[in-house]
């Protein structure tokens, strides 16, 4: 008797497949209307490096005492001081609202709705631009090549996130690959269903082949879930 496919197990939702690390919080400051009207000074006290995140952080610890980590921006150092508000400069790793960024200037850790601590444009080495902006909302060209408008009062990091060339360095062998996806909990490596016996997955087989349309239903439960997912044409392509 097989036992129940990964996917179905993984649904079960298990410690077995959840990451070992739960990961520090990164946000920019509450948002207030003390701190949209000035401006709050800070300094860079650490740069860290938290397993299951490609970003670096940098732990920032404000003139009130308290602290906060951000994603670190590209050329950010110890002891380098950090400004957030309306006021602030245009100043890389500064995090100013769009409506006192200057157009043209390269962004990232975007905020969606201001006061959200930053959503869009946070992996590692990305940038946004600001290329337009009117007196309802303020245009970015996102690192997809979408244009799209945001909130004036959404904030944002001057400059671009570090750890651009992260991708650059090989893994050289599969144990690198294998403890990097499970810092993320990722499925790595992975089985062919071909490979497997007809107990384990639907694919499976003495023959090795599907035997069957790959052809899956966006509602099919998990284990008949497999192939291509609500595809919408199947078979070769023809040649013009």
């Amino acid at each position: 008797m097989g036992k129940r496919l990964r996917q179905q197990r993984r649904g079960k939702g298990s410690s077995t497949f959840e990451a070992k690390h739960k990961g520090i919080k990164v946000s920019y400051r509450s948002l207030s209307e003390r701190q949209a009207k000035s401006k709050i000074r800070g300094q860079v006290l650490d740069l860290v490096k938290e397993s299951g995140r490609s970003s670096i952080l940098a732990l920032v610890g404000f003139e009130d005492g308290s602290t906060n980590y951000v994603i670190a921006a590209e050329g950010l150092a110890v002891s380098q001081p950090i400004e957030i508000g309306k006021n602030a400069g245009v100043v890389i790793g500064n995090v100013l609202p769009l409506v006192s960024i200057p157009e043209g200037c390269p962004i990232f850790n975007l905020e969606l709705i201001p006061g959200d601590g930053g959503k869009l444009v946070k992996g590692t080495g990305v940038y946004a631009l600001l290329v337009n902006r009117d007196k309802r909302a303020a245009y970015v060209k996102l690192p997809s090549g979408q244009t799209k408008p945001f909130k004036l009062e959404s904030r944002a990091t001057i400059g671009c996130s570090a750890c651009g060339g992260r991708l650059e360095k090989p893994r050289v062998k599969a144990g690198n690959a294998f403890h990097f996806m499970a810092a993320r909990s990722r499925h790595y490596p992975g089985l062919r269903g071909v490979a497997m016996n007809p107990s384990d997955h639907p694919f499976g087989g003495s023959q090795h082949h599907a035997g069957k349309s790959k052809s899956s239903s966006r509602n099919a439960p998990p284990g008949r879930k497999v192939g291509s997912i609500s595809s919408k044409r199947t078979g070769r392509k023809k040649k013009n």
